[in-house]
Parts: C-alpha cells; structure tokens; sequence
C-alpha cells in the first residue's frame, strides 16, 4: 500500500513514527486497537487538501517501536500524546479520534490540559464496560496467547481484525492491519497492548466528560459489535453538547466499512 511514516519522534515510551500531509488549519487523526494510522490512509489523503493532517501510529502500534517492558497503557499514549502535540507546536488542533484513540484524546484534553478546535469521536472507547469477549478473554490471559505458535497466533489476529468491519476486507488491506503483529517483535506486542488495557483509565475521566468545552461529534457505525450503540448513547448524555450521528452499514472499524460517509462527516464537521 506504500503507507510510510517518514518522521521520527523519541518519546517516553518508545520512538514514535508519524507523517504529516498538505497545509492548512492542522487536524489530528487518532488511531485504535489494534490497528494503526494506516486505517486514516483515505481519509487523510482525502483531509490533506484542505489542511495540515496528522498522523501517528502510537508506541507499540504500527510502525512505531515494539519492546520488551514497553509501557503502552491509555495512560502512556495520553503522555505521548501531549509531548507530540507540543513537538509539533500545536496549540489547538481539530483531533478525530477511533476506538483507542477515542480515550487518548479524551485524556490528554481532561488530564493533560491539552485544547482542541473540536474533537471528533469516531466508535470511541469511552463509557465502560469496553473490550469484546475475545479481548476480555486474552486481557486475562495475555501471558498464555503470547506462547501461541506464529502460525496459530496469525491466523487468530487476522480473524480477530477481520470481526471488527461489518463488510468483509479486502485481502491486501487485512494483510497490512495483521502485519505489524507478526514476528519476533510483533506477536509480543500484540498480547502486551491488550494485556495493559485497564478500564480504570476511562474510569479516571468518565465523569469529567460534560467539562469538554469545544465543539464535539460522536460518529458511530451502526453495526459495531466491539462497541454496541448504547455505548455511543451514553457518551453522547455525558457530553451534553454533543452530536451524535450513525455511518450507515458500518462496524467497528468504519474506515474501511464507509469511508465516503466518514470523510464527508468529518469534512462537514471541520467546515462549521
């Protein structure tokens, strides 16, 4: 697919890859678990025309580093997070934030200080309880799953990606959501970012949410079985001034499942 992230960014956790695109008022895109900014690939070439887009894969994630003892918790991306956005001198940037990412940027912004122009949350983990029974599942057994032979051990992540879009994906692209779990380094890091996963660091800020003092979108794909609809519900009472509005025959992963009606959101939401 050619996806590279070019820059490089030593931060507490790890060197962090990330890429910038076009020029502009600077938008952020924020990836999830366990996937990669390669699910942004459209999207951003999309955004880039109009402004400054960003992107990131997260220590452990993607292209970024994968090591022993890595600390790669919601806590530690918050913390990278807000070093990249005074890296990048971004003072108050529009932030779309998926899955994982969702409560990363929610962190930074409550816990960190941080200041968006908006903020966009994309099937965001948010509102506990968050993780579906195969997450839960290796959660509490991350140790056991990380000695599965490599044979045995891609053919559960390819299938575990595969359940999080509601259309089935096309081959080349769940190839490059499954490569950067695979190897020496890859196979650990996959069972490491779940085994670290704690619901205590949305706990932390749940009930902080009504104190978000931007603009806020909640998009959700109707048919996501990783995070039902009364979790975007949910969100959406918390944050009092919120939208909330549903991608049509989408699932957890809406970049690949709709990508026309989440850039055409996202367009409309950074034009307001």
């Amino acid at each position: 697919m050619g996806w590279e992230l070019p820059e490089r960014f030593e931060s507490a956790h790890g060197t962090v890859r990330w890429a910038s695109f076009g020029q502009g008022d600077p938008v952020v895109l924020m990836h999830g678990t366990p996937f990669s900014s390669y699910v942004w690939r459209d999207v951003a070439a999309a955004l880039s025309s109009r402004y400054r887009v960003f992107v990131w894969d997260m220590p452990g994630y993607g292209q970024s580093e994968k090591r022993d003892g890595q600390n790669v918790s919601l806590a530690a991306q918050q913390e990278v997070f807000a070093e990249l956005l005074q890296h990048w001198g971004l003072r108050e940037p529009a932030v779309i934030a998926h899955d994982f990412g969702g409560a990363v940027a929610l962190r930074t912004a409550l816990l960190s200080g941080a200041r968006y122009q908006r903020l966009m949350l994309v099937d965001a983990v948010s509102v506990r309880p968050w993780g579906s029974e195969f997450f839960r599942l290796v959660h509490d057994n991350s140790e056991v799953f990380a000695a599965l032979p490599p044979l045995l051990h891609e053919a559960l992540v390819r299938r575990y990606i595969a359940t999080a879009a509601h259309r089935e994906l096309r081959s080349d692209v769940l190839d490059e959501l499954v490569a950067p779990w695979l190897g020496e380094a890859g196979q650990p890091a996959f069972y490491r970012q779940i085994g670290q996963a704690d619901e205590r660091y949305t706990r932390e800020v749940e009930d902080r949410y009504s104190e978000l003092d931007c603009p806020v979108l909640i998009a959700w794909g109707d048919q996501d079985q990783w995070l039902p609809a009364d979790r975007a519900e949910q969100l959406a009472e918390r944050i009092p001034r919120a939208d909330l509005t549903w991608i049509d025959q989408s699932g957890h992963l809406v970049q690949e499942d709709n990508p026309a009606q989440l850039t055409a959101l996202i367009t409309e939401f950074l034009a307001r």
